[in-house]
């Protein structure tokens, strides 16, 4: 079993050190917060690093995911992929599509593992619909419609919501669609934080098909949905409760099957990457794509013009 470090155990990083515990790879951690240290310490049996340099010299590791902010991705991605460990990086990859390119070809110098958290692809409910699209039991997908809304919390705050939150959305229609979007446009308003906190986005991709994302930080309940239009039914799924509602010429159908955690599946993946040398679900091709796209979205929040894309 593939031995893996955390580096960044805030509100989502806490996580990854509780699944890979559970998985049994779970071998150090790394973090500047002394408290937090001690605490996950004791709770885990591990030792606990507050700088990088010490993590990667005194442990023997396969592997890092790295849950720290945005910012510092690209810098920390670096010197562990020039230490030859495998690495998965908390989405988005990097800050700009610049770092992200420069990941990309490092990966591939050092012959490194590179993926990104990109955790819907991991969510039963998603792959159940990835299965109905090629089944084509509701014909060709047309229109995705996303909605991915919450209350900001305020731990976020070196990156809006579209570089946060919208990403996730973003990868999903490339996903869904198994193609890159030729145009995007977006719109973006800020009332809460410093960055953007709602945003509407619109990917236009050949065929006609279309993507529209609209995710926002100001809104009280927590939604996670996508409605599909096909060319023969419609399926709604949701992301949160993980049931997929179908309405087609026969009827409605609801399927719901029993919950499973989308991040114990996304971990359980990258160890079996590792330990098999298998290439990941999700390439780092992949992540600076989404990354570009997030980039031409804020660059047409601000120029009001649509933006052409050759991915």
């Amino acid at each position: 079993m593939a031995k893996v470090a955390v580096i960044g155990t805030g509100g989502w990083g806490k996580n990854h050190l509780r699944v890979f515990n559970e998985l049994k790879s779970l071998t150090a951690f790394c973090d500047t917060n002394q408290e937090k240290i001690k605490l996950y310490e004791q709770e885990y049996g591990i030792r606990g690093y507050v700088s990088i340099e010490q993590l990667l010299t005194k442990e023997k590791i396969d592997a890092v995911t790295i849950c720290t902010p945005t910012i510092t991705h690209s810098q920390i991605a670096k010197k562990c992929l020039l230490s030859g460990i495998d690495v998965l990086v908390e989405k988005p990859i990097t800050f700009t599509s610049k770092e992200s390119e420069e990941l990309v070809e490092l990966a591939k110098k050092t012959e490194c593992i590179l993926t990104s958290g990109y955790i819907e692809r991991f969510n039963p409910v998603v792959a159940n619909l990835k299965n109905l699209i090629k089944s084509r039991k509701i014909g060709d997908p047309i229109l995705l419609e996303f909605h991915r809304e919450s209350k900001w919390k305020g731990n976020i705050n070196d990156v809006g919501i579209v570089t946060d939150t919208s990403v996730h959305d973003i990868d999903t229609a490339r996903w869904v669609f198994d193609k890159e979007p030729q145009m995007v446009f977006a719109r973006t308003g800020q009332i809460l934080s410093k960055n953007e906190d709602f945003a509407t986005i619109i990917l236009g991709f050949d065929s006609q098909k279309t993507a529209f994302i609209a995710s926002n930080w100001v809104t009280p309940k927590r939604v996670r949905q996508l409605t599909t239009v096909c060319s023969e039914g419609v399926a709604n799924i949701n992301f949160i409760t993980q049931e997929i509602q179908i309405d087609d010429s026969t009827g409605t159908t609801i399927s719901k099957k029993p919950y499973k955690e989308p991040l114990k599946i996304e971990l359980k993946h990258f160890i079996d990457c590792i330990d098999h040398n298998k290439e990941p679900l999700i390439s780092a091709k992949d992540a600076s794509n989404v990354t570009k796209i997030a980039e031409a979205a804020l660059i047409s929040s601000k120029s009001g013009a649509p933006i052409y894309m050759n991915l």
